[in-house]
């Protein structure tokens, strides 16, 4: 543990309570800090729980300053502190921002280390294979940024597109590492970034970084973050999602030809013995059965899918004649790991000849997703949910666990001295209940802290008195009448969040033309881009989906409205949510109030958290659902919500724009 200096205190006052003092060193270096007593009591449960372990879970509504109240005492405890947060926006937000600003405030020398995932990061192995195969070109500049850059970070990258597929033949992923056996081991970017990770005190992850991480220490070497005992989880409400990813299995089109990709490459360059054409012949077998066995499923997913479904669940008997085509996959990836492997040096090794580590790597692969593939078409684990997944061109057969809470509990929080998880939404009807029961969470300390923002004076909760059931024909055409009635009194500046895309494109068809406010359509651009748009457009409404929901913050007059059109459950036609809701009626419970009602609750939560960010925001919150007042369990909805005044009358929410 690094030796922490003293900070100044009154008797009686801890070092987290001194830092948050009205006098104290936040209040006299942090711009526009101001005490709040909501950040200090959660500043101090978190700096107890430092002290002596466990697990905290702690809710603190917009506006507590939760983000300080747990670096601080992250900070001033003295030991390693893992952070890992839902966004990358909120990572970059305290790596960029808050750090820099604390390391001024406080009289306490640390270090901190951003990291993300390792597709994010050059290989410079793979670059060296990838130049020696190709013509000169656009990979020659990546090479003269590799020579200059210091992080590796595709990010640097400007000129680079979004969809631009050499990335991947380059990019540092945990499938194509070679660990210590890498000739450019010392220089390796996810090597460096591990290093400075082992020698900070604050390491700020993702979720997403963190869940690889622990599922790739399942298996074999390749993580990245270093060990460490205290763990911080914000917009821990993610936590369950990123989870059922990460600990799944999957296998795709995709993912086979990168494998052929790289085999061939090795082949072409000279770089693997293959005189007797034996890894050419086993790199095209598993090409052509790639190819049939994914081209198959993609025909049987639109025999049997519903028109424009991407997730179709699967099981043994779906599979039919496919599952021939899947074995002879399986045995051209049993003839891929022979041939790699004996061109690597192991079975078959010339005297005096060293290993290959690029065949045997590649060995290594066409193994993995052999045993992956052989546990998908067998679909038998009755812990899991098989499903079939088509994205543009992609074809992806995946398996999801379909309980993560012992997972999480096992690989993340048990390994931890302390964890602490926290959230502006956590709690459905003042409960901890649900999220302790999604996350296997026993034992723990338990806080909620309401947010300062006056909602009574600074918002207003608009549901209209008349509105058709969501299920009717005449919904899509009521909610565009009620938005072009709210964004009138709003003057735009409106968000418009929907649960479906064809709600969106209905809703956005029939008032295109009839609203005199610039209309800005997800989809259109990409997600920061569109953001940047309504933040520059006057009077703009940007209607959008569940991408918009959480992670966006747009503080000030800009937005002033957001209107959610249904309550959003989870479709129940989604092979995870399907399983889910089973997995719980068929263990006694009632999946409608114990699972679906509570997850609708803290998503719905995350949409209307996006309108009041700051003390001097106002605007209206409206909800199109008429189900939040003519079904039982709409109350449930009402109880969590903020504690804005309601009204059924757009002349209130006029009175309210005009005060």
């Amino acid at each position: 543990m690094r030796e922490v200096p003293s900070v100044s205190r009154a008797p009686g006052l801890t070092p987290v309570d001194a830092a948050f003092a009205d006098a104290g060193p936040l209040a006299q270096a942090v711009a526009q800090f101001e005490p709040r007593a909501g950040q200090r009591r959660l500043a101090r449960e978190v700096e107890t729980v430092l002290a002596g372990g466990g697990i905290l879970i702690a809710e603190a509504g917009t506006g507590t300053g939760k983000t300080m109240a747990y670096l601080v005492p992250a900070i001033l405890s003295g030991q390693r502190v893992v952070i890992s947060t839902g966004t990358k926006n909120l990572q970059e937000q305290i790596y960029f921002k808050d750090l820099p600003a604390l390391a001024a405030a406080l009289p306490v020398k640390f270090t901190a280390t951003y990291m993300k995932g390792r597709a994010n990061y050059l290989c410079l192995h793979r670059l060296d294979q990838a130049r020696a195969s190709r013509a000169p070109g656009l990979m020659d500049s990546i090479a003269s940024w590799a020579a200059t850059t210091g992080t590796g970070d595709r990010a640097e990258l400007d000129d680079l597109p979004d969809d631009s597929g050499l990335w991947n033949e380059v990019a540092a992923t945990a499938e194509t590492c070679l660990g210590s056996d890498c000739p450019q081991y010392q220089q390796c970017f996810v090597t460096r970034m591990r290093q400075r990770a082992a020698e900070s005190d604050i390491v700020i992850v993702n979720h997403h970084l963190l869940c690889a991480d622990a599922a790739v220490r399942q298996s074999s070497y390749g993580e990245v973050i270093p060990d460490c005992q205290q763990l911080v989880l914000d917009e821990a409400h993610q936590l369950e999602d990123v989870a059922t990813q990460y600990f799944g299995l999957s296998v795709s089109n995709y993912r086979l030809d990168e494998l052929v990709r790289d085999t061939e490459r090795l082949l072409n360059t000279g770089a693997v013995d293959d005189a007797d054409g034996d890894g050419r012949r086993a790199a095209d077998r598993v090409s052509d059965h790639s190819r049939s066995f994914f081209g198959n499923l993609a025909m049987a997913a639109r025999m049997r899918g519903r028109s424009g479904e991407e997730r179709l669940r699967v099981g043994p008997e779906w599979f039919g004649d496919i599952v021939d085509d899947g074995l002879a996959l399986q045995m051209a990836l049993d003839g891929l790991e022979a041939a790699m492997t004996l061109a690597g040096g192991k079975g078959g090794r010339a005297a005096g000849r060293d290993d290959n580590e690029d065949a045997l790597a590649v060995a290594r692969r066409a193994a993995e997703i052999r045993d992956h593939l052989r546990f998908l078409l067998s679909a038998s684990d009755p812990t899991y949910v098989y499903f079939l997944e088509t994205r543009g061109r992609g074809v992806f057969l995946r398996g999801a666990p379909i309980d993560v809470s012992a997972i999480v509990r096992e690989q993340l929080l048990d390994r931890k001295r302390t964890v602490v998880l926290t959230s502006a939404t956590l709690a459905v009807g003042g409960s901890f209940g649900y999220v302790r029961r999604r996350l296997g969470i026993e034992y723990a300390t338990e806080l909620r802290v309401p947010s300062e923002f006056d909602f009574a004076a600074q918002s207003l909760l608009y549901l209209p008195r008349r509105m058709p059931p969501p299920r009717s024909p005449d919904f899509a055409d009521a909610v565009a009448a009620e938005v072009r009635a709210i964004i009138a009194r709003s003057q735009g500046r409106a968000f418009v969040l929907f649960t479906s895309y064809a709600m969106m494109h209905a809703v956005y068809e029939t008032v295109l033309g009839s609203v005199p406010y610039p209309l800005i359509v997800q989809g259109t651009a990409p997600r920061s881009a569109l953001l940047k748009q309504f933040r520059a457009t006057p009077n703009a409404v940007l209607l959008a989906t569940s991408s918009f929901w959480q992670g966006v913050d747009v503080v000030g007059e800009q937005l002033s409205c957001v209107v959610i059109d249904k309550l959003p459950f989870a479709s129940p036609g989604d092979p995870i949510t399907a399983a889910r809701i089973e997995a719980v009626n068929a263990d006694g419970g009632d999946a409608f109030n114990e699972y679906q009602v509570p997850l609708a609750v803290l998503s719905l939560l995350q949409g209307l958290g996006r309108l009041i960010r700051h003390r001097t925001d106002r605007g209206v919150l409206a909800i199109l659902d008429p189900r939040l007042r003519t079904m039982g369990y709409g109350r449930r909805f009402l109880e969590s919500f903020p504690p804005s005044p309601i009204t059924h009358d757009l002349a209130e929410v006029a009175r309210f724009f005009d005060a």
